[in-house]
């Protein structure tokens, strides 16, 4: 009699909750009559009244009249061969939503080499849920098993992912499915919903849309997304990449047109860049350190350095020369970012929404940048193509000072360098404190008195470090100074290869960390403060300096750092 009173239950409950729980727990008694029915017969105990509610109609009929459904639409959907259901509760625990992830773009460049490889790395590391699909939507015409064979020519594992690496990508490549998008993305998304939904099942179900597009392409996929591809049982998130605007101008309608079919938390910004260790050590090393907290200020540093280059200069030829160029992609995200994250006041908590309050309160206390205190470059075409620079005034390099006008760093300047084609892969912030007054050391150091200056870097490239540049005496006979460092690096402390930057944002996402995503008005106050430099360069008023590929960049920028005091510090 206990089966078909549980039943009886449920069925009272049917009128008080919504459809989509109803469903969920219908499913939950029919599992607990499996369970109940096997012990009957386990233990010889009578099974005519399991069978008689097994084979009982009337619940299923009123259920499905509860869903707004007839018979065939309650029914299990008919997929393709292949396709794993997630509504099998032998497969997926019920407390635990299925996951769909959708790559828009998914046969372009940035989705092949980067995107994929960082979803099959969660997947090998037991990041993603076993219940989890991949989906790949691009308009060309391929079938499943040709998405597979494209994700698996540029999968592999990491050094220390070696162990059954084989049996994870199989496993992995058989929960990814393909989707035609056609030429209308209205029906392409629809299209993607019913593919998603067929592998959800109808019970909690969440999704993550990547949106690996051109930005002018972006809201062409958003808006249909938004109208046709969401879930209603859980949550949507969506990634954007960088660069986010053309102008200020472009940005604001992008924006605008965004939050009106996304809720903010819903919009992910994605720049690989802050992925980096380096990023998070800025808060880690700062807010859990005593000997460092306290000298956070103008009080005890005397200027901080933002440096990243790149030897590269392959996109230069079309991205960068045509295009977008440096500001736009690298100064407006990732230096303006890091910065914020490297002056803000200590937050309340570590929830995403207290540090993006104040980084956003950072990025707004930037003063205005005076042309005089920028340096432009471009990289000089191999080809020797001089008209090319009669046309165009992109910058591939740039460099600045600037100046967070509140009561921590009023009149501390940060020096920003970065650009492409240079002589070296470097990413690094560099803090130099204060003399020491009255050093009663210094005559030992002789008339160079940055050599007795304490500095720490935290560096990306070339390789994982945390330096503290100190002062210390030389051993023997004699006081004889020296400025050594002492060296915390990575590739000796820690026996690990280092995720890539992909793998550590996409898993922010799925846990709904925002803190290394710009927020709408981080984005709107990032524009503020380049907005002027940008309409300078549109209005051809200040040429670019032309360098060689594999040199150190423009000679002004060494000018432009003596001007504020400070000198660059070139050297690894």
């Amino acid at each position: 009699m206990l089966v078909p009173r549980f039943h009886h239950t449920i069925l009272l409950l049917s009128s008080q909750i919504s459809p989509w729980l109803f469903a969920c727990i219908q499913m939950l008694s029919h599992t607990l009559t499996h369970i109940i029915s096997s012990f009957y017969v386990e233990t010889g105990g009578e099974t005519a009244n399991t069978s008689s509610v097994m084979s009982d109609n009337s619940i299923d009929d009123k259920s499905s009249m509860h869903l707004g459904l007839n018979h065939s639409e309650a029914d299990r959907p008919v997929l393709e061969e292949g396709v794993v259901l997630f509504d099998n509760f032998d497969d997926q625990p019920e407390s635990i939503p299925s996951l769909c992830i959708a790559v828009i773009g998914a046969t372009g460049e940035l989705a092949r080499s980067k995107v994929f490889p960082a979803l099959f790395a969660l997947y090998y590391s037991g990041f993603l849920p076993q219940n989890v699909a991949i989906f790949g939507y691009s308009r060309k015409t391929l079938a499943d098993e040709d998405l597979r064979s494209m994700i698996e020519a540029n999968l592999t594992c990491r050094v220390d992912h070696h162990e059954n690496c084989e049996e994870k990508l199989n496993e992995f490549l058989k929960r990814t499915y393909y989707v035609d998008a056609g030429h209308d993305n209205k029906d392409g998304m629809a299209k993607l919903n019913s593919k998603m939904a067929q592998i959800e099942g109808i019970c909690a179900a969440n999704r993550i849309f990547y949106l690996a597009v051109p930005q002018e392409a972006l809201l062409d996929v958003a808006l249909p997304l938004s109208d046709s591809a969401q879930t209603k049982h859980g949550w949507n998130r969506i990634i954007i990449e960088k660069p986010f605007g053309f102008t200020s101008l472009s940005s604001q309608r992008v924006t605008q047109s965004l939050l009106s079919r996304f809720e903010e938390k819903q919009i992910y910004r994605i720049d690989h860049l802050l992925g980096k260790d380096l990023i998070e050590n800025l808060t880690v090393l700062r807010f859990s350190n005593l000997v460092f907290e306290p000298l956070w200020s103008r009080k005890y540093i005397r200027n901080v350095q933002v440096v990243f280059s790149e030897e590269t200069s392959a996109e230069t030829q079309g991205r960068y020369f045509g295009n977008y160029g440096i500001i736009r992609d690298i100064v407006h995200s990732h230096i303006l970012q890091t910065i914020a994250l490297f002056a803000m006041e200590p937050p309340v908590s570590l929830d995403g929404e207290d540090i993006r309050d104040e980084k956003v309160k950072v990025l707004r206390s930037i003063r205005k940048v005076d042309i005089e205190d920028v340096v432009l470059g471009q990289l000089k075409d191999a080809s020797g193509d001089v008209d090319r620079y009669t046309k165009s005034m992109t910058p591939t390099y740039f460099a600045a000072a600037m100046y967070i006008d509140n009561a921590r760093w009023d009149g501390v300047p940060f020096l920003i360098k970065t650009g492409m084609g240079l002589m070296e892969n470097r990413a690094e912030i560099r803090i130099q404190f204060h003399h020491v007054p009255g050093n009663i050391y210094r005559e030992r150091f002789g008339h160079d008195i940055d050599l007795d200056t304490n500095e720490l870097v935290l560096r990306d490239l070339p390789e994982e470090a945390i330096l503290l540049k100190v002062n210390n005496k030389v051993p023997g006979l004699g006081l004889q100074l020296d400025a050594s460092e002492l060296n915390l690096l990575y590739r000796d402390r820690y026996d690990v290869e280092v995720p890539d930057s992909y793998e550590h944002l996409l898993l922010d996402v799925l846990d709904g960390d925002s803190h290394l995503f710009m927020r709408s008005d981080e984005l709107a106050a990032a524009w503020s403060v380049l907005a002027p430099i940008l309409h300078e360069i549109d209005q051809k008023s200040v040429a670019p300096e032309l360098y060689d590929a594999g040199d150190k960049g423009p000679i002004n920028a060494y000018y432009l750092a003596a001007k504020h005091g400070v000198r660059w510090d070139d050297g690894c």
